[in-house]
């Protein structure tokens, strides 16, 4: 696509709509400044100066694909207590339901960063994982058998708490399958993946590790473009997807289609203050740039400029329609 034409597929992603499925985060902020060394550990000091509570995890996906003008909802857990009406309080913020969210047992995952002149100083979680009850993956697959015929695609956002288990995916695979046969209607799923349970995700259209995800995944030390060849072949083939998106930092990402052929694209940050929340970024770009119509490079380009505009602000970011469009408008220079 030529950049008026990718300008174009983000201007149509206000009619799309996308399932957002995983882990579901409060990410807490703590802003101050640090002006001495402890006492009573050679620790810093921090004066805080204000606290802050956003939408993490999976629901920062779905908050990307709001920003960008997407729409869609989530699907995932939250805790019985403060902090799982917290997230229902700023998901109120987002033009997305939230019948897709099941309140269990275990509290809802809280990550606090401490940041100090610009720089994290410390994080802590409070988390509880492993699988759902039964009780509550029911909730879980009654919403999915229910709602999933009404999106444009489906993102898969695993963060390794849970939500993403065996059963949980093998009954989405099916309800895809099902969509596929009875509409004829082919949904991309888009899966940022944990190495440990990659297994889980045969058959989807793309997945996203970063670098070092990958090493894990293949088992293969990555040096260069051809080692990661390697290792992303090795990937596609082990859970037969379609194509392989590394995320690579500062070396931008790289793409293993479905023709074998390796695409590198540079990367478009031009000052990283943050990577927080950058592959929630990439994933809710891709999914609405192939539910746009775009190809996997065109996608992949999209998500490359979204991604290096979201590591230029602090804190869990997320990037919107215009600032995509400014960006691609800037990166090409004749449009």
């Amino acid at each position: 696509m030529s950049t008026a034409e990718l300008i174009d597929a983000v201007a149509r992603f206000g009619d799309i709509r996308i399932l957002v499925i995983g882990d579901i985060i409060v990410d807490h902020f703590v802003w101050g400044s640090v002006s001495r060394i402890s006492p009573e550990a050679p620790v810093p000091v921090v004066n805080v100066s204000k606290e802050e509570l956003l939408l993490g995890g999976s629901a920062n996906v779905l908050r990307n694909i709001a920003s960008l003008g997407g729409g869609g909802a989530l699907c995932g857990l939250i805790g019985s207590d403060p902090m799982g009406e917290e997230v229902l309080r700023l998901m109120g913020g987002l033009p997305a339901p939230v019948s897709g969210l099941v309140a269990g047992k275990r509290p809802t995952t809280v990550k606090t960063r401490v940041v100090a002149q610009g720089q994290q100083v410390v994080r802590f979680d409070r988390e509880e994982t492993g699988p759902p009850s039964a009780k509550t993956l029911d909730l879980l697959l009654s919403y999915l058998e229910d709602h999933l015929a009404g999106f444009d695609a489906v993102i898969v956002s695993d963060y390794a708490k849970g939500v993403v288990n065996e059963q949980l995916m093998i009954r989405l695979h099916q309800l895809l399958a099902r969509i596929r046969e009875r509409e004829n209607t082919l949904l991309p799923l888009i899966v940022d993946p944990k190495p440990m349970n990659l297994h889980r995700f045969v058959g989807a259209t793309i997945i996203t590790p970063n670098h070092h995800e990958v090493e894990k995944m293949s088992g293969m030390l990555v040096v260069d473009d051809q080692s990661l060849l390697a290792a992303a072949r090795q990937i596609r083939e082990e859970i037969d997807c379609r194509a392989v998106l590394v995320t690579r930092g500062e070396a931008g990402m790289a793409l293993l289609q479905d023709d074998d052929t390796l695409v590198t694209i540079p990367t478009m940050a031009k000052e990283v203050y943050d990577v927080t929340g950058a592959g929630d970024t990439v994933a809710a770009t891709l999914a609405l740039g192939l539910a746009a119509g775009c190809s996997m490079k065109d996608a992949a380009i999209l998500a490359n400029h979204a991604a290096g505009i979201v590591v230029g602000k602090v804190g869990t970011a997320s990037v919107s329609s215009l600032e995509l469009q400014e960006a691609l408008v800037i990166a090409d220079g004749s449009v």
